[in-house]
């Protein structure tokens, strides 16, 4: 959702919904300026789905879009000044934008480099909110049949740039995929019907591939095997119809297997163990095998 702010004074601002909003000096507008060069009710921004037309409302007072005077009503887009007598204002998007120390918009360094023959290697700069197809008044204009005239719409999304089909005869394609309106990534092939380019823009850190430690895997595996054995020992406590005496020896030898195997699973946290499932079953079976030994002969007494 877009803004109309006074880049001088942060409180000057009103968010664009529809279906309008006025602006002028009165108190019932939507944005209240306190300037006498600006009338009572001075103009109005017509908010419809994507577009955004400004009306001149007084008889009198003076209109401008990026210097140029608006007699009646102008189409205005992201990035636009709007001037209301001595007062300019901007539209604005305040999710893609971004300040630095000094409080200055940064704009997000993305382009378009052309893969089509007649155009290849050529590079289009996309600022802020930018429309591509045939009309002139597009940001990035290309006189081609297959492209409508207005084709589609680059814009920012909480940092991350979208394309987004404004209902173009011949679609808009990602990757290969025909698309209403997609995330772009660096390195992703756009294409309107024929009209081909790659994206150009800085590294994306969401999509870094996060490399898990071995002995994070380990002490999962190890904090799995206890809850296993904990489990077997329930199982064979509660399934057990007439559990016999357990010979010391066995005892013996069922605490032995279980020190080892907690030894041996302290070890290969911390070092490199040979990752094949033949070695994850063994040890699993070893520590299950002797916790449940050694809890179910405590729970009835065997040990001291």
């Amino acid at each position: 959702m877009l803004k109309l702010c006074d880049m001088n004074d942060a409180s000057q601002s009103v968010w664009l919904v529809a279906p309008k909003v006025t602006i002028g000096r009165a108190t019932g507008c939507d944005l209240t300026i306190a300037d006498d060069s600006v009338d009572k009710v001075h103009a109005e921004i017509l908010v419809d789905d994507s577009r955004l037309i400004l009306r001149k409302v007084s008889p009198t007072g003076n209109i401008a879009i990026n210097g140029k005077p608006v007699i009646k009503a102008k189409e205005i887009r992201l990035g636009d000044e709007v001037q209301l007598g001595k007062r300019v204002l901007s539209v604005v998007d305040p999710q893609s934008i971004k300040k630095d120390l000094k409080g200055i918009v940064a704009p997000k360094p993305w382009a378009l480099r052309a893969n089509h023959r007649a155009i290849a290697g050529k590079v289009f700069p996309i600022r802020d909110q930018s429309v591509i197809g045939r009309a002139s008044d597009c940001d990035l204009v290309f006189s081609t049949s297959h492209l409508s005239r207005r084709h589609a719409r680059f814009e920012f999304k909480g940092g991350l740039l979208f394309v987004v089909d404004l209902g173009s005869s011949n679609g808009t394609y990602v990757n290969g995929r025909r698309v209403t309106e997609a995330r772009l990534r660096r390195g992703d092939e756009v294409r309107f019907d024929t009209l081909s380019f790659s994206m150009v823009g800085p590294a994306d850190d969401l999509d870094k591939t996060t490399v898990r430690p071995l002995g994070a895997e380990m002490a999962e595996l190890k904090v799995q095997t206890v809850k296993g054995a904990k489990n077997a020992a329930r199982v064979a406590e509660k399934g057990a119809p007439s559990p016999q005496p357990v010979k010391p020896a066995l005892v013996e030898a069922a605490r032995q297997t279980a020190a080892a195997a907690g030894t041996n699973s302290a070890v290969s946290a911390q070092e490199p163990a040979p990752r094949s499932g033949a070695f994850l079953l063994i040890t699993t079976l070893l520590v299950v095998g002797g916790a449940a030994a050694y809890y179910y002969a405590r729970t009835k007494g065997l040990l001291p």
